[in-house]
């Protein structure tokens, strides 16, 4: 099983990315939360990645983490409704942080608001993932969680500043994307209290 790819970045879209790696450039399927952090065309690039094998096709998934990369494969193989390509979906609309962060808490609300996503599978995800999904972003998966290493930088001062925003009225996928711009122009280094000022600077 491919589990990481390294190389050189050729190409990159909201939902795709290409590497070259020896030659051969790799398609590789990526949320939005990982596109965001791609570097510049031509630097090298890692990814975790996830090989996804049907009759028709081997589709490569990537994220720029291993808990990211765990919460997907963990959607797709225990939530009844979810494939990759919802599961990708979902990913795309909220950070890890705060898909975490709803599954804990039940907000169904927030999670059904996914496109592609109803009510029912946001029910599903709460109910088939709680269990599952620890705190401090460690996922257990496979009865091994994720070491912190793994964890992006910041989570709990990401969830917490899209907290604030949220008290403050901001929908709670407007106010993950707000933070989550604010975290790439600040660095991992980022305070709760700055990525909040950023993020309300827009």
């Amino acid at each position: 099983m491919i589990t990481s790819i390294q190389g050189t970045l050729t190409a990159a879209t909201p939902l795709h990315a290409i590497v070259e790696l020896n030659g051969f450039g790799y398609e590789v399927n990526v949320p939005v939360t990982t596109a965001e952090r791609l570097p510049q065309l031509g630097a090298s690039v890692k990814l975790h990645t996830l090989v996804i094998y049907r009759e028709d096709a081997q589709t490569l998934y990537g994220f720029t983490t291993v808990s990211e990369r765990d919460f997907f494969r963990l959607m797709i193989e225990n939530v009844t409704g979810v494939g990759p390509k919802g599961a990708l979906g979902i990913m795309s609309r909220l950070s890890l942080a705060s898909l975490e962060g709803a599954i804990r808490s039940g907000d169904i609300a927030t999670l059904a608001k996914t496109q592609g996503i109803g009510k029912k599978i946001a029910e599903r995800l709460v109910v088939e993932l709680k269990a599952k999904v620890g705190g401090g972003n460690n996922i257990d998966f496979s009865g091994v969680p994720s070491t912190a290493s793994d964890a992006p930088p910041g989570a709990n001062a990401h969830r917490d500043a899209v907290s604030a925003l949220g008290a403050l009225g901001y929908k709670a996928a407007d106010a993950d994307q707000a933070v989550r711009r604010a975290a790439l122009a600040l660095g991992p280094s980022a305070t709760t209290e700055t990525l909040i000022k950023r993020a309300l600077s827009g």
